[in-house]
């Protein structure tokens, strides 16, 4: 390569520095492809503490005269190693397969058969020999997985042996815990026999309002084995927030922390509790906690609650009973209540085990919470594959999250694109060593490609694998792997077990519109608390030519050359806004409220290059009322961070005279986003 020392010395390298990777650069077979060079210059030359401006410059340099048919250029590749210690190898020799694309086809060919190879791998426990994988109802819409049989998925996160580390744990303060499996079980029995205790049956549901901890997963899978239903509420939420999740889930008892700690500042989490008027509070003490909550007469502390029985034969249900239920945004002003079953969680370990080669002794970090899918994912995706589940009780966008990453020796590490960022802006991980991850993942928004690209440099260029799903699926539906090239920003495959087809607005199969799943498959969801399960996925949706039933996701992709495919963002009027689905109309809703508003349109404008989605209002003033718009997106911030959640942030405020609709009377969204996007780029 063609690079003078004097070009290297302006990316931060010394005259010396420069002088020696020059030469090296020089040495490169020019016989080799793109693909061989920048795998040598990134594993040989390059290292994660070279400033980020010069590997981006290599990868550039390396790839600039790359044909755009070639698809995206990829920043890993896998190597031999790598192949034939991946899951993956395991299950394509058994099936005498090469290729991986023969490998997908075959498991949505053969999905009773690809299920039952993944429930036999992982170890899946149930009580009695099951009748078949699939059922009398053996459609698309209501599959009846597992059938003749009864199980606890509970059972299945306790294979591991018993003195192995199933939890390490660290908060903000820097008291750092590790819990056995052992020790998890038996305070997950504990757990579970006190509910019984307390006269909970078998179906009750139990909210769930508290930080990912080992108290916390012990309470989660306790609450599990018991046969109960945990009702996942995120511990950022407002008690107005936890009301509607109480009042949808039919919850009557919520179990949560008196207060929680957070970037310094101390959470009442208690109080927001009693302010949503729950009927029955249990309530663990933060021992870091400065304050000393009073409890109502009808509340109880952990300690007080907690029965001394370590033993407890877990509650055997049927595989559709409910486990757990979720809460993702439809387009009304209530959050669809999805119910995970016992079967959903063998659709979280699949993805572990296959797209993400979880294996025993690995140790898996994803910052989330309970509230959110990724933080019961990480329980059974870990827990089921026999691996060590690292949970950080803290803001994970510092240097206490960098470190606790390398001091737990983190394999595995999810993010979400804006905690890149993040890291990215404020140089945190310089200074740690995070070469012992084998991989990424990254979830929740759409990526930008330079800060995966930064992403892959901090731990000496490891795949991320991006990984696009939701709640009503129990994980992804497009994926990677690591036996493919990892291209910054991009998806490889649709999950093994799944497929889709990408539509655009005639309903014809395209390369780039809205994506339409085709079951079934173990983890898709089939009922709605709240809501018609069948209008909201299926009704109107488009038949394959064969007659198949398509679902709809409400995701828009666009498929790349080279079998590549790079997400769009969301085809309905939902956004993602910092991993959290949100409706438009949620969002309007609450600011419709505030002074000076006519009405108001919210959107979401994607980064240029991809990255996570920003948040955009329009608005229609009651009059000219309106007269500082800084002050008045503070005040409409302030709202909505009270109302709704406050992770949310609005970055930008439009005065309009009106706002564009349909013959119908609907908002054109899509119209008011082109106009933003065309705007914001003059």
């Amino acid at each position: 390569m063609d690079i003078t020392p004097e070009q290297l010395v302006s990316y931060g390298l010394t005259n010396t520095e420069a002088t020696s990777f020059a030469s090296s650069l020089r040495s490169l077979p020019a016989s080799s492809t793109p693909e061989q060079r920048w795998m040598s210059i990134s594993k040989k030359l390059l290292k994660p503490r070279h400033p980020f401006q010069l590997h981006l410059f290599l990868f550039q340099t390396t790839y600039a005269n790359r044909d755009p048919l070639n698809g995206p250029p990829p920043a890993w590749c896998p190597d031999s190693d790598s192949v034939t210690t991946n899951n993956i190898e395991q299950l394509m020799t058994g099936l005498k397969i090469d290729e991986y694309n023969m490998l997908h086809k075959w498991s949505v060919d053969n999905r009773g058969e690809f299920w039952t190879f993944i429930i036999e791998t992982l170890g899946i426990r149930f009580s009695s020999q099951m009748n078949t994988i699939m059922g009398a109802r053996d459609n698309t819409e209501n599959p009846q997985w597992l059938s003749g049989t009864t199980m606890n998925i509970a059972d299945s996160c306790f294979l591991a042996h018993g003195e192995q580390i199933a939890i390490i744990y660290q908060n903000e303060e820097g008291e750092k815990k590790e819990w056995t499996y052992n020790k998890l079980h038996k305070r997950s029995c504990q757990i579970a026999q006190s509910l019984v205790t307390d006269g909970f049956k078998k179906g009750d549901k139990l909210a769930c309002f508290l930080p990912t901890t080992p108290e916390s997963t012990a309470l989660y899978l306790g609450i599990i084995m018991a046969g109960c239903v945990v009702v996942s509420i995120a511990e950022s939420f407002s008690d107005l927030e936890i009301k509607k999740r109480m009042r949808i889930s039919g919850a009557e008892c919520l179990i949560t922390q008196d207060t929680l700690l957070r970037g310094g500042k101390e959470i009442p989490l208690y109080e927001k509790a009693v302010s949503a008027e729950v009927f029955k509070i249990i309530v663990m003490r933060n021992r870091g906690s400065k304050t000393r909550v009073k409890l109502r007469g009808q509340d109880i502390l952990w300690e007080d609650w907690l029965s001394p029985n370590t033993k407890y034969p877990s509650e055997q249900c049927l595989p559709e009973d409910p486990i757990n239920v979720l809460f993702s945004s439809g387009t009304t002003g209530d959050p669809k209540a999805i119910p995970w079953t016992h079967t959903t969680p063998i659709k979280c370990a699949m993805d572990g085990f296959l797209h993400h080669n979880i294996q025993p002794g690995d140790v898996v970090s994803w910052p989330s919470s309970l509230g959110w899918m990724m933080g019961p994912w990480l329980i059974f995706a870990g827990l089921i594959n026999r691996a060590t589940i690292a949970l950080y009780n803290g803001i994970p966008t510092g240097k206490g999250f960098v470190g606790f990453v390398q001091e737990a020796k983190v394999t595995i590490l999810g993010v979400v694109p804006s905690l890149v960022k993040a890291w990215r802006t404020n140089d945190s991980v310089n200074g740690f060593d995070w070469e012992g991850i084998k991989a990424f993942s990254s979830t929740g928004e759409c990526s930008n490609a330079e800060d995966m690209l930064y992403l892959m440099s901090q731990a000496g260029y490891k795949p991320v694998i991006e990984y696009c799903g939701g709640t009503e699926i129990g994980g992804g539906y497009l994926t990677g792997t690591v036996i493919q090239p990892s291209s910054p920003a991009t998806f490889t495959t649709p999950a093994l077990g799944l497929d889709l087809v990408i539509l655009n607005d005639e309903g014809e199969e395209s390369d780039q519109g809205e994506v339409f799943l085709i079951g079934p498959s173990i983890g898709l969801s089939t009922t709605l608390l709240n809501a018609d399960h069948q209008k909201v996925y299926y009704n109107d949706t488009p038949l394959l030519k064969d007659g198949r039933v398509l679902r709809r996701h409400g995701d828009e992709l666009e498929r790349l050359p080279g079998g590549w495919y790079r997400a769009q963002g969301r085809a309905d009027d939902t956004m993602n806004l910092g991993g959290i689905k949100v409706s438009s109309a949620e969002i309007e809703r609450t600011l419709n409220t505030l002074e000076g508003i006519n009405e108001t349109a919210a959107i979401a404008i994607a980064e240029k290059g991809g990255g996570p989605t920003k948040l955009v209002v329009y608005v229609v003033e009651e009059g000219k009322n309106i007269q500082d718009k800084e002050q008045f997106l503070k005040s409409m911030n302030q709202l909505i961070r009270q109302k709704l959640n406050p992770l949310f942030k609005i970055e930008d405020v439009c005065l309009v005279n009106t706002l564009p609709r349909t013959t119908s009377n609907k908002i054109m969204r899509r119209k008011l986003r082109d106009r933003y996007s065309k705007f914001s780029s003059t």
